[in-house]
């Protein structure tokens, strides 16, 4: 019997064995390559950028390095990640993995291709910058234990390499002239010094001390307490003062006499790569030009026929100065303001059901632009909601000169930035599951900032928009968006001047001329971008008008939403091939 039991114990033996040897011979499938890309790219660039990504959490004790080795280093990790990418055969994955294949694709490409310019050369836009992207740092961290002021400390501590490094890079592209324009630098300037504060204590930086964990002991509170105030007087204003006399002294005094980046050394080629990745279709700055004039044609047509409804006895441009400057369309606090806003958001959020299955668990809020920073900020925007962090997503209004903040924009503004625009866009992408972690807050701009515009128009069918100023205020953001075609390949490629760009908005707009001022300023500094929004929400519309052709009585508005944004963020090419996909399985469903 135990002789029997022997030879069996070897037969076994001699099968596991074999059965080891073919598992570790058997090939690797590519959907586990392509998932042990994702992985070790993710990791990989924990460790090189030390946090420096939109897709890579904020570092909790240091800011990231910005060095050129640092991006080279880059560089050099997302070619090789290309080449393995492409060696991967994409035909033999699942069709959701053919889609993070080709997201990847997407975004290893534009990495690549953006390195050749080292556009962090000029770290700064009109209204943000390297000196102002960590102001709100403290309230996305948790501050219970010792350790978590400690790495706080150390976060500020670190300040001063940070911004020499920055500067450094500045001063690299002042050799090779390669700067930010001279017209837009004054304005700059406060965002600067407004952190140049007397004590420690002044200083935004400082917050979290003021009211800290009462698990501490006051014996721990103290000691990092002194230790926040010699980080902030030791590195935080020094860092802001030397960057301060940099900016004002030399850096303004290099600055280029022109507001086109088609002016810098490779500047219209750069500006061409930039049209096709914020457009995210295969186009021209020729081509963009020419529709966005078009767009303006026919939106200024559709508010001179609400100006005839509303029998105003005047020209177009005795029309807008009534809306610029009659009381009846301004509130005088900010509290009113934003009353208002969190008034119509509510309003929105009560209207969602009817146009989308799928709403995402993060909630919003309405808050105002910070101080610090809304002399030069934007008429409006959206911050972020995090999960992980445990806050919600913010529509940020600028409360800030109040006369130049019209009520009859603040429906378009709060369905761009709240619901049904930015925060459900984001919070949904933030709560996909069973996808790489690239994705999920993965934002091509024409996606994010076209949708955004095509939410402002969902507004029409909510019954959001209930006096004729309201539409033409709609109206008004539109021409806004198409006037951005025009000025932004004017400025970039064509040698529009600023004094052009602005004349096009004050014509054409019901804006204030402070929010025109503001936002040409963001146009010269951001080259591109603005192009984003009008681009995608025409490509969003002719989908959807697509859809409702094809699919006729079938075409059900809440599945369409959800094909739209239920995947995340995507190019415009691949949300065609998305919604082209959703049509043909609902044809044959029927």
């Amino acid at each position: 019997m135990k002789i029997i039991l022997l030879i069996i114990s070897i037969i076994g033996l001699n099968i596991y064995s074999e059965g080891f040897a073919q598992a570790l011979t058997k090939p690797i499938t590519s959907e586990a390559k392509l998932h042990k890309l994702f992985k070790d790219e993710w990791d990989n660039r924990r460790d090189i950028s030390e946090g420096d990504s939109d897709n890579v959490p904020d570092p909790k004790d240091h800011l990231p390095s910005v060095t050129p080795e640092y991006y080279q280093e880059r560089l050099e990790f997302d070619k090789g990640y290309l080449n393995t990418l492409k060696s991967i055969n994409r035909e033999e994955l699942t069709s959701e993995d053919k889609l993070n294949y080709d997201l990847f694709e997407f975004v290893l490409n534009n990495r690549i291709l953006n390195a050749k310019f080292r556009s962090y050369r000029i770290p700064l836009l009109s209204d943000s910058g390297f000196h102002t992207s960590y102001l709100r740092s403290a309230e996305s961290r948790p501050f219970k234990a010792p350790k978590d002021y400690e790495n706080y400390i150390s976060f500020l501590s670190d300040m001063a390499r940070y911004f020499d490094e920055n500067i450094t890079n500045m001063k690299a592209g002042m050799t090779e002239g390669f700067t930010m324009p001279g017209a837009i630098m004054d304005n700059i300037v406060p965002s600067i010094s407004a952190h140049i504060v007397k004590t420690p204590e002044e200083s935004v930086y400082y917050r979290p001390f003021l009211k800290m964990s009462d698990v501490l002991t006051e014996e721990e509170k103290t000691s990092l307490t002194e230790s926040a105030k010699a980080a902030i007087s030791g590195y935080v204003i020094p860092s802001y003062q030397g960057f301060y006399d940099f900016f004002t002294g030399p850096y303004i005094g290099n600055a280029r006499k022109t507001v086109g980046i088609s002016d810098v050394p490779d500047g219209a080629e750069y500006y061409r790569y930039l049209v096709k990745y914020y457009t995210t279709i295969n186009t021209t700055p020729e081509e963009v030009h020419s529709l966005g004039l078009s767009e303006v044609k026919r939106i200024r047509a559709e508010m001179e026929d609400i100006i005839e409804g509303v029998g105003f006895k005047g020209s177009f441009e005795e029309f807008l100065t009534f809306l610029r400057t009659d009381s009846q369309f301004y509130v005088t606090t900010p509290e009113q303001l934003l009353k208002e806003a969190s008034w119509i958001s509510k309003q929105i959020d009560g209207k969602l059901p009817a146009f989308f299955n799928t709403l995402p668990r993060l909630p919003y809020g309405v808050r105002a632009v910070p101080d610090d920073i809304a002399p030069n900020y934007t008429t409006g925007r959206y911050w972020g909601a995090s999960k992980g962090d445990g806050h919600g997503g913010y529509f940020m209004v600028n409360t800030y000169a109040l006369d130049k903040r019209p009520l009859y924009n603040l429906i378009s503004l709060a369905l761009h930035e709240g619901m049904p625009g930015h925060h459900l866009q984001n919070a949904i992408a933030q709560e996909l599951e069973n996808v790489p972690e690239f994705r999920l807050n993965l934002y091509p701009h024409a996606f994010g900032e076209g949708w955004g515009l095509y939410s402002e128009k969902v507004g029409i069918e909510m019954g959001l928009y209930k006096t004729p100023y309201d539409h033409f205020g709609r109206l008004s953001y539109e021409m806004w968006r198409a006037g951005r075609l025009v000025v932004d390949t004017g400025m970039h490629y064509m040698g529009w001047t600023r004094e052009q760009a602005i004349e096009l908005f004050v014509e054409n707009s019901a804006l204030s001329i402070h929010n025109i001022n503001t936002e040409v300023d963001r146009y010269i500094s951001w080259p591109g971008q603005a192009l984003a929004y009008k681009m995608g929400e025409l490509t969003f519309t002719r989908l959807r008008e697509k859809a409702q052709d094809e699919l006729g009585y079938d075409f059900d508005i809440r599945e369409f939403h959800d094909q739209a944004i239920g995947a995340g963020g995507l190019p415009m090419n691949i949300l065609e091939k998305r919604i082209d996909n959703w049509i043909r399985s609902k044809q044959i469903e029927g």
